[in-house]
């Protein structure tokens, strides 16, 4: 067997999750080729909000809570490691996070308590003194201070970036992966259109595309597209000092005043078309949490697409059956927050490190069709 550094990897899909994939293998040691349809981190990388937590973390499998908890701790070094090798800052922004009027308090409490997180009830004169454009009409508050907001767009640049000033990496644009070229039970490559690429090992990170591409092998990955739409504003730099979440709609400051509001949850197939009713709906959520928006003029309206899975866990591991396959896919809704990790945990084992947290939850192994 040829040692690590030998191995030739090919990484499907150029958003957050195949960067930072293609990035800590090729860290590694090993030779990577990235494969992205259309423009490095173009989808649902650059369409999401940003927030480096889970919306309600509360909500989630312990299998989520320990990928999120690990990615928080390093987004801050990330952050400074991209700047100072690229120039391009991913702005990892610390704000905290308030949550309004939510039903399930007593759990949210509950879990801070268990997994030893800052998350404390707080009343509403505080809040409305620390967030003074919030709207009236809330009764309870719970807020965790050290929560974060990345600029997604400006962390998809920087990592795309780093890797073209790597030597052991070869970034591939507007490639789509039509098939994989299969040799007995061995994946050993993928058919594009400009002609085959063969790799030791494989791994799909194509998001919400990462289904269809397996079903040309048989396999059902319960993985399918989730849209969502969001809005921006511009407003002053200091006009919202904190995130702020209610009714499932969030608001999220950037450092220069540009205010995102998201975000739907629509079974549309791999339609991203922004719609109407959308933008009415979001401009609603807007002026409910923050009332002064209602004078501000919506500067963007945009829609991607999540990789929907079961509970939200991904699928990170070898793929059964199939040597050679690796995946690191259905993020659903906290991709950007969980990308850090699990790039991580997949580099881990790819490279036979001792993995920085158990991967058994996130094994395709039992979980495929």
């Amino acid at each position: 067997m040829p040692s690590c550094e030998e191995k030739r990897v090919i990484v499907i899909g150029g958003g957050v999750v195949g960067l930072l994939s293609a990035y800590g293998l090729a860290v590694g040691g090993v030779s990577v080729r990235l494969l992205e349809r259309q423009t490095a981190g173009r989808e649902a990388s650059w369409a999401g909000g940003g927030i480096v937590s889970p919306l309600y973390p509360w909500r989630y499998s312990p299998a989520v809570t320990a990928l999120a908890h690990w990615s928080q701790d390093f987004y801050p070094r990330l952050g400074e490691q991209l700047l100072a090798e690229t120039g391009i800052d991913p702005e990892v922004h610390v704000t905290g996070l308030y949550w309004l009027d939510l039903d399930d308090e007593a759990e949210a409490l509950a879990w801070a308590v268990r997994e030893g997180r800052p998350l404390h009830s707080v009343d509403l004169d505080s809040v409305h003194e620390a967030v003074p454009p919030l709207g009236p009409g809330f009764s309870r508050a719970l807020h965790m201070p050290g929560v974060a907001n990345v600029r997604n767009p400006r962390l998809t640049r920087a990592l795309r970036s780093a890797l073209l000033r790597m030597p052991n990496v070869t970034l591939h644009e507007q490639c789509a992966v039509s098939g994989f070229i299969r040799e007995g039970e061995r994946i050993c490559g993928v058919h594009t259109a400009d002609g085959d690429i063969h790799a030791d090992r494989v791994v799909v990170a194509a998001g919400a595309w990462s289904g269809e591409l397996l079903a040309g092998l048989g396999i059902e990955l319960p993985v399918e597209p989730v849209k969502g739409q969001m809005i921006l504003y511009k407003c002053a730099e200091d006009f919202l000092p904190s995130m702020v979440l209610a009714k499932g709609r969030y608001a999220i400051p950037r450092k220069d005043g540009h205010i995102l509001i998201g975000s739907t949850l629509e079974h549309a197939g791999f339609d991203k078309t922004p719609t109407e009713d959308a933008l009415a709906s979001l401009k609603a959520s807007a002026v409910e949490l923050l009332p002064a928006l209602a004078e501000a003029e919506v500067v963007g309206h945009w829609a991607g697409l999540r990789p929907g899975s079961p509970e939200g866990v991904p699928f990170i591991g070898p793929v059964p059956g199939f040597e050679g396959l690796w995946l690191n896919c259905g993020h659903y809704r906290n991709g950007l927050v969980l990308a850090p990790a699990s790039c991580q945990l997949l580099a881990d084992l790819m490279l036979g490190r001792e993995p920085i947290v158990d991967p058994a939850p996130y094994a395709p192994a039992g979980r495929l069709g």
